[in-house]
């Protein structure tokens, strides 16, 4: 697995789109939340992740975005999460993550 990979953002205006790997673990997942800080610091009002290419998540990588959830829910920023594969929505809804982030198509 390549770890030297840099996290893809894109801002437009107000708000930030943060593009997740193919695999949210520890590595990735700390890079993305890096980034998602980042963007938070900037003053962004809504930050999207977007998992289009995110094919699996660990625990890890789950614990990883509540912290990101709860960077934005303390700054007051809106989080969304985008394009986000059916077994990873369930995965998110299982666990809860969905009460607390929008989600987006």
């Amino acid at each position: 697995m390549n770890t030297n990979f840099e996290i893809p953002v894109r801002n437009e205006g107000e708000t930030s789109i943060v593009f997740a790997s193919d695999y949210l673990n520890k590595i990735s997942g700390e890079k993305i939340e890096r980034e998602c800080k980042r963007q938070i610091e900037t003053g962004c009002k809504t930050l999207v992740v977007n998992f289009k290419d995110t094919e699996i998540v660990n625990s890890i990588g789950v614990s990883i975005l509540l912290g990101v959830i709860d960077a934005a829910a303390n700054a007051g920023t809106q989080i969304v999460f985008s394009e986000v594969s059916e077994e990873t929505n369930q995965l998110f809804e299982m666990l809860g993550l969905t009460n607390h982030v929008k989600m987006a198509a």
